[in-house]
């Protein structure tokens, strides 16, 4: 091995990561600015690019650099970067390069043509191809290989470790202490008003509220920025340009208040990545899950709680419209923290949220083990959510078609928002016995906050795997217990029951 070896190896990552962040920047701009008509050819530049990527990856260079490198650098970055490099080359060359071609254009035509059909509420013109796509996820599952269920290839992409045996321990002793939980609200006494929180909200107003947000919460906007998009998400296309995307709804200013702070916990997360690690595949999240902790973190352990309110109800009324300027913290706090079962994932409150993700959880695991047809997926989704949440979608639109991710191939993924809230509990517990959290919330300092969440999340990016991290600030495994106990201490207080 040779000082030369390392740095071929390095700047091949860098290249590969160029690759990468072109193709970001393109699907950012896809989902924000793109006009209509430029979407085909769009999808097809990217599924260019993609291959590109994809031969990087499978190289006759990528592969001779791993033998040289691997068992013998004492560097832990770049041990760590070998690692990653080559559980990608095993993954990816078992696909062929014209076939991942494919189903990437396949991938953003399909986003495209999802968006029109949910607003036409229109199943039967996307399921096309999400048959399509099924049908790659199946395969490509296959090709990977899988011990005891064909998902778990597919969870493995997005949550390292965590398996359907696992799922299917965790989720049910969940569902059954939300369940219980939802029935006691139900029938409790004190029912807050959420008709205080009605009236128009203008969306200008909205986006320099949720600015002002994003900076007390340490979000660098000279390293990021807000736009307007039909689905909210947030991209890292590198340490110095995560860019956070919201949906506004002038009739319910939650639904961009609460998911711009959530999609900033996403920013958070990559804009504080250890910069040695860039242009390498570690400069990245360590796993959905654990992504998804750091944004369910800020959206409602901090911005639902009581504390959040106390201190930011004030800088709120400056820009909320004239009824909110008479109505109490006393009333506004409970009706932003009601419990309702919803029809839309994305506007769901804290309680019922995972419940949501329990239906995509069984029924794509249903689809990937060919239990179930695309076909049936609007009856079956419909079902579901009348079982769980005791509500029927009138539409395929705030049924079936609401989320983008099963148009962009993302099987696998659901379980990581739920995975994500339980990891975030966990962390939650643990962050309150070294720092004082209640008071920081209560004086708006979110500093001392951020700087946990990165000494003991953020910084490694992907030098950890997400059940090392979790372990590391725990001493424990994934455990339920900390959001069931957090979930039923908040809600007691608030019903009174």
């Amino acid at each position: 091995m040779s000082h030369t070896t390392e740095q071929k190896f390095m700047d091949l990552l860098k290249e590969q990561s160029a690759y990468g962040e072109a193709i970001g920047l393109m699907a950012w701009d896809m989902r924000t600015k793109a006009p209509r008509k430029g979407i085909e050819g769009r999808s097809e530049v990217i599924g260019v690019m993609s291959q590109k990527v994809h031969e990087i990856q499978t190289s006759e260079k990528m592969r001779h650099y791993i033998d040289e490198l691997k068992g013998k650098t004492q560097d832990p970055m770049l041990k760590r970067a070998v690692e990653e490099a080559e559980e990608t080359y095993n993954k990816t060359a078992k696909i062929p390069a014209d076939e991942y071609r494919a189903y990437v254009t396949l991938q953003t035509k399909a986003e495209s043509m999802w968006g029109e059909a949910k607003s036409n509420n229109d199943f039967e013109s996307f399921r096309p191809y999400l048959e399509k796509l099924v049908e790659y996820n199946r395969k490509f599952a296959d090709y990977w290989g899988y011990e005891n269920h064909r998902y778990d290839a597919l969870l493995n992409n997005y949550e390292p470790g965590v398996t359907v045996k696992v799922l299917d321990e965790v989720f049910p002793k969940v569902r059954e202490a939300l369940s219980s939980l939802l029935k006691q609200i139900k029938e409790a006494p004190n029912q807050p008003d959420p008709s205080v929180l009605k009236g128009r909200f203008p969306k200008e107003c909205q986006a320099e509220f949720s600015e002002a947000i994003l900076e007390r919460m340490g979000y660098d906007f000279d390293a990021g920025r807000l736009d307007e998009t039909v689905h909210p998400f947030a991209i890292g296309l590198n340490t110095n340009d995560v860019r956070v995307t919201t949906k506004y709804d002038e009739k319910d200013f939650r639904t961009a208040v609460f998911g711009t702070i959530h999609e900033g916990g996403h920013a958070l997360y990559e804009q504080s990545i250890d910069p040695k690690l860039a242009f390498t595949p570690l400069a990245d999240g360590t796993s959905m899950g654990i992504h998804e902790s750091q944004s369910l973190f800020w959206e409602n352990f901090i911005a639902r709680s009581e504390g959040f309110w106390r201190n930011h109800y004030e800088l709120f009324k400056n820009y909320a419209p004239e009824h909110f300027q008479h109505l109490s913290l006393e009333k506004f706090y409970p009706a932003v923290n009601e419990v309702k079962p919803s029809l839309i994932r994305i506007e769901a409150d804290e309680l019922t949220y995972c419940l949501h993700i329990m239906v995509r959880y069984e029924l794509e695991k249903a689809l990937i083990a060919g239990e179930i047809e695309v076909k049936d997926l609007p009856e079956l989704w419909n079902q579901k959510m009348e079982d769980y949440l005791g509500i029927t979608p009138e539409s395929d639109s705030e049924g079936v078609l609401q989320d983008i991710h099963w148009s962009g191939g993302d099987f696998g993924y659901f379980p990581s928002y739920a995975l994500g809230y339980m990891y975030a509990a966990q962390l939650n517990s643990k962050m309150r016995e070294e720092i004082d959290v209640d008071r920081y919330i209560e004086e708006g300092d979110f500093h001392k906050i951020k700087e946990w969440l990165t000494e003991n999340v953020h910084q490694y990016g992907k030098m950890k795997k997400p059940l090392q991290i979790l372990n590391d600030i725990t001493d424990e495994g994934l455990n339920p217990d900390h959001l069931i106990g957090y979930l039923t201490n908040k809600y007691k207080k608030i019903y009174q029951f």
